[in-house]
């Protein structure tokens, strides 16, 4: 009943999991990735072809304090009266595979090479698996009879094109460099990312959506984000910079994540290729002002480093000082402690 596994198909990537799942079923799927919004998605696609092909049944399993797995036997045989065909989803936490797991895992695999549990396929899903990990007896034996997927962190890069892509099944088109202010808004959050698709497609906005309906409609969707405050810093709004920052100080936005977004930007300083004109003007005007990058991120570093405990100072005044430095405040030198560091 299972689809034909042959060595090409060891390894699936996620965008060819839904065409591979058309293909036929295997009795093995593992998913295994940081990604949330994407490991979701991909262990959907293989519930819903599941479904499809008449497993009407599915348990849950969280493998925490107390979990056995071996009883993964007895719940494959434990149909209910109304059900023929069940799916086992397991969720697994990366440092739950231990040897225990390793060997349940491989006497799985062994017992579907052997014709046992054909009425049941198993679903893993889990974090980023360590180099080790994919090198282990219990990967290998899956690997052979099931369909490994491993989702790995999309680059700042890559993630406009998802965005893209993602837009044209909600039926969204945008002007061109429009997408790279949501990608640099939601800062890698693919899940905040597909959320504002969301918002908009239920928008109707008129397409394609330009550089401006998408700030005007962001903005009156969410409050002030990381983003709204590198613009008011690349501006040289100094108050709104101090008001910005501690509404999202107010607001729980961890201090790490803001000084990610600095640094992200002061790393592609000067580089406006691709972005809408009124924002090339800022990135272009704000390039001129910064004169050394690098002692910036050495700054950047120094606050980080506050955050963490390993210096003295508070970080929050250290990174406020920095960015209203940036956005062209008059006598705002570094925190005592941040000298000292800096030399």
């Amino acid at each position: 009943m299972w689809a034909e596994c042959s060595l090409h198909l060891m390894q699936v990537k996620a965008q060819d999991l839904v065409q591979r799942l058309e293909s036929g079923l295997l009795p093995i799927y593992l998913i295994s990735g940081d990604e949330t919004l994407l490991v979701e998605e991909a262990c959907d696609a293989v519930v819903a072809a599941a479904r499809r092909n008449g497993f009407s049944e599915r348990s849950i399993h969280y493998v925490e304090t107390g979990f056995r797995w071996h009883d993964l036997s007895h719940d494959a045989a434990s149909l209910s009266l109304f059900a023929q065909k069940k799916v086992l989803d397991v969720r697994v936490p990366v440092k739950k595979f231990d040897r225990e797991a390793g060997a349940a895992l491989r006497e799985w695999c062994e017992r579907v090479a052997a014709d046992v549990h054909t009425e049941t396929l198993l679903l893993l899903r889990t974090g980023r698996l360590e180099p080790g990990q994919r090198k282990s007896a219990w990967f290998k034996a899956l690997e052979k009879i099931g369909s490994v997927t491993l989702i790995w962190p999309m680059s700042p890069d890559q993630l406009p094109r998802w965005l893209a892509a993602r837009a044209r099944l909600l039926n969204l088109s945008f002007e061109p460099g429009t997408l790279q202010y949501l990608s640099d808004r939601v800062e890698g959050n693919l899940l905040s990312a597909a959320q504002e698709l969301d918002k908009l497609a239920l928008l109707n906005l008129p397409q394609p959506v330009d550089f401006n309906g998408l700030v005007a409609t962001l903005e009156d969707t969410s409050r002030y984000t990381t983003f709204d405050l590198l613009d008011a810093m690349m501006g040289g709004e100094c108050a709104r910079v101090v008001k910005i920052l501690d509404v999202l100080r107010c607001d729980g936005v961890a201090l790490f994540a803001i000084l990610g977004v600095l640094v992200s930007q002061l790393r592609r300083l000067g580089v406006a290729y691709g972005a809408p004109p009124a924002r090339q003007k800022l990135l272009q005007q704000f390039a001129k002002r910064i004169k050394s990058p690098g002692k910036v991120l050495a700054e950047c570093a120094v606050i980080d480093q506050q955050g963490k405990g390993q210096l003295l100072g508070d970080p929050w005044v250290s990174l406020e000082t920095l960015l209203l430095r940036l956005a062209g405040a008059k006598q705002m030198p570094l925190p005592s402690e941040a000298q000292a560091w800096l030399g």
